[in-house]
């Protein structure tokens, strides 16, 4: 046998050890039993190795809270197992040695967050006496053994977070007294074995981040006495949400998002008396919420929708800029029932864009503890008088995009919330002075949100930061407050700040949105008198009704003012020259009013300006030489007015600059030779002066476009696609001309093929969309629809298939729809195989009819489906729709299920988008070894989305349209039927990412 010691150093020799955590052993110290990490028996054998690398510790007994950067790497943290491994110092590197499975006496072996990598050993799974193996967050690899020979004392299994690949092993089952299973952010994949129903001493399992398929079992709810954490989320689960899971009396916390479960939450939580964390979002769940959840009296925190993309983001830690409503396909009915608002110990409620409608709850309870409410882009309706003004610790309230209307109530706690977000809704009457002055509470940084320790301390620190890398800010401080009033019908002045006193401290980073509404009065100068107390504030008034003049001494007023935005106003008089000490803006946007006389040469004082738009006002005189200042000038419009004299030399030394908009002005002169050097310029119109001189050819982006409407300008030899326009008078009375619009201007240039492609490509999205028009033609979107059609069992048929089908021989094939007759079902309804005649077989596709209304408009756009001939889609053969029965006939191909036509209409839209002779059947996608599902899944899998379109039709744009569009027609066509999107997926999907008809 192996002396011990010499293990011990052969393990030592085995990494790398640059921070001296294994200085200690060596040969001069004869005791191995004091080395560091290491502790014996009575008998001086080992019985454990205990090192923690790069000072990781679990987040509850942690002191010291995640940033929001780190915490964007550790999403989640603090949920049972999972850890916050640094990337610093203090790391042991390299290979596991086998010998440590000489170490028979070994009960536990702790090296978690170290840089451990290599196989794991098999060895180490015959240490007969071993109760915790704990190896989280390494790099280790290998596949989880298909026998134990050892391990049958395993109490703690923690591998979460390396790179083990395989399937679960049945044998696992031996370890009967295991309390603790973290094969979590591995490469696990199959399904989950139903060997979990046989640990009765099992409290936390982890099995998230993974590539598991299948159903969650059954059997895992009838023997779980003991478990109280459960994580199976982001994952490829489907089917139903086990009601099983009810049984487990002392569950605490449940994650099940990311995955592709369907049906309805089951009712049976109801049962969970102990869960504190439910969260189901990113799946493909619908159906009414359980009102059974409000007998979840600990029930802290409930998600059922979210539009943050919860997976790490691969080192980028400052995380995601926006939401990403990618993977979040669940879609809700009705409201949320008052069983749930009103819980006790009710903190987060977290449901954005989850088709809720009716009245907002307005019994919340006694909301002791509510912190965070989540309702935006919702139906709801009605006003919000009287529902949360008693919520005390309410410091999130996002009620954006619905359909709310009336008077904001003075008692919100609006001034003591970090987030408040009312706007694109229908509400009007002034912006109350709320009053609030004094905060009873508030989380007095987003730092101390992280601190807490209870189960819910990770959605309020996940949630708090997601808003924080989203929020508009030219800034990212360690506090930050955003209240957006923007987009709804305010009326009325604006005379004070809506933050308490409290909140106005230095490192509070504040933005005051109130854009798109119908305010008036004067210049609402009241705004900044007390935002000197801020690290920095953002305002934006645009597209309102606001009058009279910039206060003088703005600058004076706030000095930690970072953005300004008042465009679209009635704003008159001079621009103040105390501007220029507005030292730290970094967008200035005053576009669009009735300013006058000239600008000032202090603004070029603004050493971190970024944007300046001073476009289409009454201002005179030259341009300021001193925008030489502005060395981190990205965007400077100055377009209709009437500025004069010469374009400066000197704005050839914004080397940062991209915009560059003089057009429609009085400049002569002519133009600055050295903006050739500016390489970062992609976007330049001086149209409409008086310049002159030879034409700079060698400005990249100079075209004829850029430059018409000057006469005394050298003949342009580059052939113009733009005729100039009449000038028209403005609204201030000057002369200015019709421009083409960005999207004319490309249009024009666009070849008539790429015309034709992104007319397919319209037609396709608006194919797929006409089942959404009427399977979603409800009551709440045309109220008035419903139109009386007589009752008829007629099928309207568009091919001729030799035995005409009618009604009553459909009914008799299909066994009147019989369960032995159904081939498969989706969210429209079951498919069913129909022999109407002998040989003559038809896929009948009955849909959920006594839902809907709206036959005429189904009638009308099923007429656009029958002529879309493909060979790669099924064939629309004709259909039935009458008030009380609806139904779709089609090809029947053997093996065909819904999610097979899934992937044909994948095929379809990448034809489509890609312009290869789209729905022409004599074009292969497989033809001369191309295969255009494999080109398009390589360029989506390199970042390289852009590549995959015409450049006419991706110029064209909106080019994120086009980019979900293909990540959609991807996924339609992954080889894993389990993997696939539901027709019902897909065309939720395409009715979210469709652009505006506006």
């Amino acid at each position: 046998m192996f002396p011990e010691k010499s293990i011990l150093l052969e393990f030592k020799s085995s990494v790398s050890d640059p921070s001296g955590i294994l200085s200690g052993w060596n040969s001069d110290n004869p005791d191995h039993c004091s080395w560091f990490g290491v502790t014996c028996d009575s008998n001086s054998r080992v019985s454990e190795i205990s090192i923690t690398g790069g000072g990781g510790g679990y987040r509850g007994n942690s002191s010291q809270a995640l940033s929001c950067s780190e915490f964007s790497e550790f999403p989640y943290s603090g949920f049972g197992i999972r850890r916050t491994c640094s990337s610093g110092s203090g790391k042991l590197v390299g290979n596991l040695s086998a010998l440590i499975g000489k170490l028979t006496e070994l009960r536990v072996l702790y090296l978690p967050c170290n840089g451990l990598r290599g196989e794991l050993p098999m060895e180490i799974w015959g240490l007969e006496r071993l109760e915790v193996l704990d190896l989280e967050g390494n790099s280790l690899t290998g596949k989880l053994p298909v026998r134990f020979p050892g391990l049958r004392k395993l109490r703690v299994l923690n591998l979460g977070f390396n790179r083990i690949e395989g399937e679960i092993p049945i044998s696992l089952s031996k370890c009967v007294d295991l309390e603790v299973l973290n094969l979590a952010g591995n490469r696990v994949n199959g399904s989950i074995p139903g060997i979990f129903g046989s640990f009765p001493r099992l409290q936390g399992l982890y099995l998230s981040q993974n590539k598991l398929t299948g159903d969650f079992p059954d059997e895992f709810g009838y023997n779980c006495p003991s478990i109280e954490h459960l994580d199976v989320s982001q994952n490829f689960l489907e089917n139903q949400i086990p009601p099983s899971l009810g049984s487990c009396g002392r569950l605490r916390t449940l994650m099940l998002f990311s995955n592709m479960l369907g049906d309805v939450i089951p009712k049976e939580l109801g049962r969970l008396q102990r869960l504190e964390v439910l969260d189901v979002s990113r799946n493909s769940l619908s159906g009414p919420i359980p009102a059974e959840l409000g007998q979840c009296l600990n029930l802290s925190v409930i998600v059922l929708l979210n539009l943050f993309n919860p997976l790490p983001t691969n080192g980028n830690s400052s995380g995601e800029s926006s939401p990403d409503s990618q993977g979040e396909y669940n879609y809700f009915e009705g409201s949320i029932p008052m069983e749930i608002t009103t819980l006790p110990k009710l903190r987060i409620v977290w449901a954005p864009r989850a088709n809720l409608e009716g009245k907002l709850p307005s019994n919340w309870g006694s909301c002791e503890n509510l912190e965070m409410v989540n309702l935006a882009m919702n139906l709801f309706s009605g006003e919000i008088g009287g529902v949360f003004e008693r919520c005390k610790k309410l410091h999130y309230l996002d009620l954006s995009s619905n359909k709310l209307t009336g008077e904001l109530d003075r008692k919100l706690p609006v001034p003591c919330m970090t987030v408040f977000d009312i706007s694109g809704n229908l509400m009007s009457g002034p912006i109350p002075k709320f009053n609030y002055s004094v905060c009873s509470y508030m989380p007095s940084s987003n730092s101390d949100l992280l601190g807490v320790q209870n189960s819910s301390f990770a959605y309020l620190s996940y949630f708090t930061c997601k808003t924080s890398f989203g929020a508009p800010l030219p800034f990212s401080g360690a506090r930050f407050m955003i209240h957006n009033f923007g987009g709804n019908n305010f009326t009325g002045p604006l005379q004070w700040l809506p933050v308490a006193a409290e909140r106005l401290e230095e490192q509070t980073d504040y933005a005051f949105l109130a854009g798109g509404n119908n305010l008036n009065g004067s210049f609402p100068g009241s705004l900044f008198g007390k935002c000197d107390g801020l690290n920095g504030m953002m305002t934006n008034i645009s597209n309102n009704k606001f009058s009279g003049n910039i206060p003088l001494k703005i600058g004076a007023m706030c000095r930690s003012l970072r953005f300004l935005d008042a465009s679209e106003n009635q704003i008159s008089g001079s621009i103040p020259q105390s501007l220029g000490d507005l030292k730290f803006l970094v967008v200035l946007d005053l576009s669009g009013n009735k300013l006058q006389g000239q600008i000032p040469a202090g603004v070029g004082h603004m050493k971190h300006l970024k944007h300046l738009s001073l476009a289409r006002n009454n201002l005179t005189g030259a341009i300021p030489a001193s925008f030489t200042g502005f060395s981190s000038l990205e965007v400077l419009e100055l377009s209709s007015n009437s500025l004069s004299g010469e374009i400066p030399e000197s704005i050839a030394d914004l080397r940062n600059l991209t915009v560059l908009l003089i057009d429609n002005n009085k400049l002569s002169g002519q133009i600055p030779s050295g903006l050739a050097n500016v390489t970062s310029l992609s976007t330049f119109n001086a149209s409409f002066n008086n310049l002159s001189g030879p034409f700079p050819q060698n400005l990249n982006v100079m075209n004829c476009s850029g430059l018409q409407g000057n006469p005394f300008l050298s003949s342009c030899h580059i052939v113009s696609l733009m005729v100039p326009s009449p000038s028209v008078p403005d609204s201030n009375g000057d002369s200015q001309r019709n421009v083409a619009s960005p999207s004319e201007r490309v249009s024009n240039r666009l070849s008539s093929i790429e015309i034709a492609s992104i007319t397919s490509a319209s037609a396709i999205v608006l194919v797929l969309l006409a089942l959404i028009i009427f399977f979603f033609y409800t009551r709440k979107w045309v109220p008035n629809s419903r139109v009386q059609v007589s009752e008829s069992r007629e099928i309207r048929v568009f091919i001729d298939i030799r035995v005409p089908p009618t009604f009553e021989n459909i009914v008799c094939a299909t066994g009147n729809f019989s369960n032995g007759n159904c081939i498969g079902s989706g969210g429209f309804g079951a498919t069913y195989r129909a022999e109407i005649s002998p040989g003559v077989i038809v896929a009948v596709k009955r849909l959920a009819a006594g839902r809907f209304q709206g036959v005429q408009q189904f009638h009308a756009e099923i007429k656009t489906l029958q002529r879309v001939r493909h060979p790669n889609l099924v064939t629309l053969i004709g259909y039935h729709a009458s008030e009380t029965e609806m139904f779709l006939i089609y090809n029947y191909l053997p093996g065909v299920s819904e999610k097979a036509d899934v992937y044909s209409y994948g095929v379809v839209l990448l034809e489509l988008l890609s312009d290869k002779k789209a729905l022409d059947p004599s074009f292969s996608t497989h033809a001369n070894g191309f295969n255009i599902v494999s080109w398009a899944r390589m360029l989506v899998g390199q970042g390289r989305a852009e590549d995959f379109f015409t450049a006419g039709l991706w110029n064209a744009g909106p080019q994120d349209a086009l980019e979900h569009v293909l990540h959609l027609a991807v996924t339609c066509t992954v080889e894993s039927l389990s993997h696939r999107p539901t027709m019902k997926q897909v065309v939720q999907i395409l009715k979210r990412i469709q652009p505006s008809s506006g």
